[in-house]
């Protein structure tokens, strides 16, 4: 059963963080379809946040997938 438990939230922890980082953003200067001007918002030289945040909220799963084991070996034992 824990190695069950322990397989199924990898496997989920995996197949999220794959499907959040397909939907990342055109990188920048690249031509968008439309009516788009190329040009930077904001002007400046902008931060890489799409690595970052990705990065943030596997480690949040992580971190909630590891107090629900905590929490559920507590109940049992």
């Amino acid at each position: 059963m824990k190695k069950a438990l322990i397989c199924s939230f990898l496997t989920a922890f995996l197949v999220v963080t794959t499907v959040i980082s397909l939907k990342a953003q055109p990188h920048a200067g690249q031509q968008s379809v439309g009516n788009v001007t190329g040009d930077r918002i904001g002007g400046g030289a902008g931060a890489p946040v799409g690595s970052g945040t990705l990065l943030l909220i596997g480690l949040a799963g992580l971190y909630g997938g590891k107090k629900v084991y905590g929490m559920r070996k507590s109940l049992e034992g």
